[in-house]
């Protein structure tokens, strides 16, 4: 008897299988960029959401410990509640500054700003009291970049927001203070909640 002859694969099948495969390592390692990007994407954002987080507590813990305190203010001889601010700025005295000091001090004048020009973004200025020059003078202790945008708004006593606040207009403190932080994720504005923050320090008329 004739034995019977071995079949093996022809080119053509090993061509068919070749490319099966090679379409499949595509496909699998297209899935794998996808799902490489979005884990990235996820953890640049959740990065920049623990950022904005972080500078929103300092700023909201300085603010809760605002003071009501009464000074001459440059060179009137006349004491004046040094508080007041802008939709994107806010001077107050605080018990509880942002950044320690090299001396303890009770009090120290702080701006929080997010300022124009060369190096935009929020800026921390601290300045020890007394002095008579607090804010103007106020050197600044932090800046960063990240933080696109700062909304500031004023909590008045009937309840109503405002976009300002002068103190000896209003001759005392707001009753709470509304902090929105705006940072850049992937070159587009990202705003995160606003942060209320009371005032219970709030003295009244005078």
């Amino acid at each position: 008897m004739t034995p019977r002859r071995q079949r093996g694969f022809t080119l053509l099948e090993v061509v068919i299988a070749l490319a099966i495969v090679g379409a499949l390592l595509v496909i699998a390692f297209g899935g794998m960029r996808i799902a490489l990007a979005a884990w990235q994407k996820g953890e640049d954002r959740a990065e920049v959401h623990q950022h904005a987080r972080s500078i929103a507590l300092v700023l909201a813990r300085a603010v809760s410990a605002t003071y009501p305190y009464r000074a001459p203010r440059g060179e009137s001889p006349v004491p004046t509640l040094l508080f007041g601010g802008t939709s994107n700025r806010i001077e107050l005295v605080t018990l509880a500054p942002p950044f320690p000091l090299a001396q303890p001090v009770a009090f120290t004048a702080v701006v929080l700003a997010q300022e124009a020009g060369a190096t935009p973004g929020l800026v921390v200025r601290q300045r020890a009291l007394p002095n008579r020059n607090p804010f103007d003078d106020a050197a600044p202790v932090f800046r960063d970049p990240a933080v696109s945008a700062l909304e500031v708004a004023y909590l008045d006593e009937a309840g109503a927001w405002k976009d300002t606040w002068d103190a000896e207009v209003e001759r005392t403190l707001p009753r709470a203070v509304r902090l929105t932080v705006s940072t850049t994720l992937n070159g587009r504005p990202e705003k995160f909640p606003p942060l209320t923050v009371a005032i219970p320090a709030a003295p009244p008329k005078q």
